[in-house]
């Protein structure tokens, strides 16, 4: 006997949650592996994150996806050097305020999701106003950027011991790209499919989507704990100084950070020329997401097999191998291997650097160090796609180029790894 349509309908609902109640355990699980206070600051990090794509697809649309070819490099120019210009500035302003006060990250970190979700409002009501929109682009970059010192200064605080910071790093990364492919795939469906009725219907919706991302960090954020108040606070502390290889995994890690900015706009407007719409360029995105989530997960692993500057070194040789093989026969698939290969060196070097910049520096400095490194990947990832925006550079030649500055950059920070180590005093840790 068939059961009826009210007991099948129960019987859905049933099943539909049990299953949400199943993920939901298991995100829970991954979220809270390394203790409540990790638990918080993942949290506000997954909807920062989500927050990060649903902007990047709604400028997406905005940027490149017009008509005319020129006026999508004008935009993307313009973009690029709103972002630019301020950043010398902004950059020792955040490390006045980190060394002065060391506590700050931690109210930082609520304040700029909440800021951020001001700011993607004013981006709504403001979407076609290019005069507005680039200067909000500018503070919606500066804030993600504040986000992310605070909550990498943060981390060591956040874990319940001082040891697999690298571990940590990958587990909180593994994070930041689930909730990034999930807004990608919601909010690249709901603006594509709300494109139809409008031409900006679609942005602005993922931009609202946005907001609410933004507001639930935000509201994350409460909960993480507050790091030790140290006596010096409110006083303006010394020059910081940090070890050699803290020094030159940095400029390698910032050579990798050069190179993804040139790819990635290279890649843009490869895919702008063959015509490609809105879930191409997601499909791109998502790429490089996939590539980055890999490149935490080997990260992890390797953190147990090797020290931090090899995983620097091999990041620069996979990008310049994948940049090789891409310039023999460049397509839409090969384009996103590309970009795949690119997030995965990004995911490798970034996340060594991280865990050897937390092992290497003390806590009360280790806010400003963090700003000073962001800064100096943020000016490279701008430079590197300032290149392929400014002039039409043809994609074969641009890919191989792009593999002879990584293996340049790899070539000089090895040759910086083997010189004599002049004598310093040990940086001190947490």
């Amino acid at each position: 006997m068939e059961p009826s349509e009210p007991k099948k309908a129960a019987r859905a609902r049933r099943v539909a949650g049990d299953s949400t109640r199943a993920v939901a355990r298991k995100v829970d699980a991954f979220l809270s592996a390394k203790g409540p206070r990790f638990r918080a600051l993942a949290l506000t990090h997954a909807f920062n994150a989500a927050g990060d794509t649903l902007v990047a697809v709604a400028l997406a649309d905005v940027l490149f996806l017009t008509p005319d070819p020129s006026e999508a490099r004008s935009n993307v120019f313009l973009y690029l050097a709103v972002t630019l210009a301020p950043f010398a500035v902004i950059g020792p302003l955040l490390g006045g305020l980190f060394s002065r006060y060391p506590v700050a990250y931690r109210r930082g970190l609520g304040a700029a999701s909440a800021l951020r979700a001001v700011v993607a409002v004013l981006m709504v009501l403001n979407l076609t106003n290019d005069l507005v929109l680039f200067p909000l682009a500018f503070v919606m970059l500066v804030l993600s950027r504040a986000h992310g010192i605070s909550r990498n200064a943060l981390l060591p605080v956040a874990l319940e011991g001082p040891h697999e910071l690298v571990a940590a790093n990958a587990r909180m990364a593994k994070i930041g790209v689930v909730a990034g492919s999930v807004a990608a795939v919601v909010g690249g469906g709901l603006a594509t499919g709300l494109g139809t009725l409008s031409e900006d219907v679609g942005s602005r919706a993922a931009l609202l989507l946005s907001v609410l991302a933004f507001a639930v960090s935000a509201l994350a954020a409460s909960g993480v704990p507050y790091p030790p108040r140290p006596e010096t606070s409110g006083v303006r502390r010394g020059l910081l100084r940090v070890a050699r290889s803290v020094r030159l995994a940095q400029l390698a890690t910032a050579g990798v950070r050069f190179v993804n900015g040139f790819l990635l706009f290279l890649l843009a407007f490869a895919f702008r020329d063959e015509s490609a719409g809105l879930l191409d360029f997601g499909f791109l995105l998502g790429a490089a997401g996939v590539g980055y989530f890999l490149g935490a997960m080997v990260a992890a692993w390797l953190e147990r097999l090797l020290r931090e500057e090899p995983m620097v070194v091999a990041a620069l040789a996979i990008e310049a191998a994948a940049a090789f093989v891409a310039a023999q026969s460049f397509g839409l698939v090969a384009g996103a291997a590309l970009a795949a290969a690119a997030g995965f060196a990004w995911g490798v070097a970034k996340l060594a650097f991280d865990g050897l910049l937390q092992r290497s520096v003390s806590h009360d400095d280790r806010g400003r160090a963090f700003v000073r490194a962001e800064t100096l990947f943020q000016l490279a990832w701008v430079f590197g796609a300032l290149i392929p925006t400014a002039v039409a550079v043809p994609t074969g030649a641009g890919l191989a180029a792009a593999g002879i500055l990584a293996l340049g950059a790899q070539t000089l920070y090895v040759a910086g790894l083997i010189r004599p180590r002049p004598a310093e005093p040990p940086s001190p840790t947490s």
